[in-house]
């Protein structure tokens, strides 16, 4: 794994990368490159078979696959799967997975952070609403 500097050159050797295709600071194209890896095709059929698995990865790839459609969410996952792959190599470390449960919460917590944050700027607060199961915020001018 010495062959590449970083996981970003193993990802993009492999065409998981996304490209990057600027002109006068607009994004013309983002689309990754067309390849015959076969260890990216491993890697693509890897992510797809995760549409029903109960890991972190799979709640990853579902969550892709509802924004992006499943193509950009295969590879979107193979390229996750990828850097995985090579920190493990790379660094001798084990992959933990903390399952499906724990991603979902950590994304819950992302997005209300993020909505909390954004409030705040427009100068508005996000209080509490007495619901049965606790995910209702009423939304109020400070």
């Amino acid at each position: 794994m010495s062959r590449w500097k970083s996981e970003k050159h193993c990802s993009s050797w492999l065409g998981l990368s996304p490209g990057n295709k600027v002109s006068g600071g607009k994004i013309l194209s983002s689309k990754t490159k067309p390849t015959t890896n076969r260890a990216a095709a491993a890697l693509h059929m890897a992510a797809f078979t995760l549409s029903n698995s109960k890991i972190a990865l799979g709640a990853y790839y579902r969550r892709m696959r509802s924004r992006h459609g499943a193509p950009k969410a295969i590879t979107a996952t193979a390229h996750k799967l990828a850097r995985l792959i090579y920190s493990m190599l790379r660094h001798g470390t084990e992959y933990v997975d903390q399952g499906q449960d724990y991603y979902e919460q950590r994304y819950q917590d992302r997005v209300m952070k993020n909505l909390k944050r954004r409030a705040a700027q427009l100068g508005f607060a996000l209080v509490p609403s007495s619901n049965e199961n606790g995910l209702a915020f009423e939304v109020s001018r400070t």
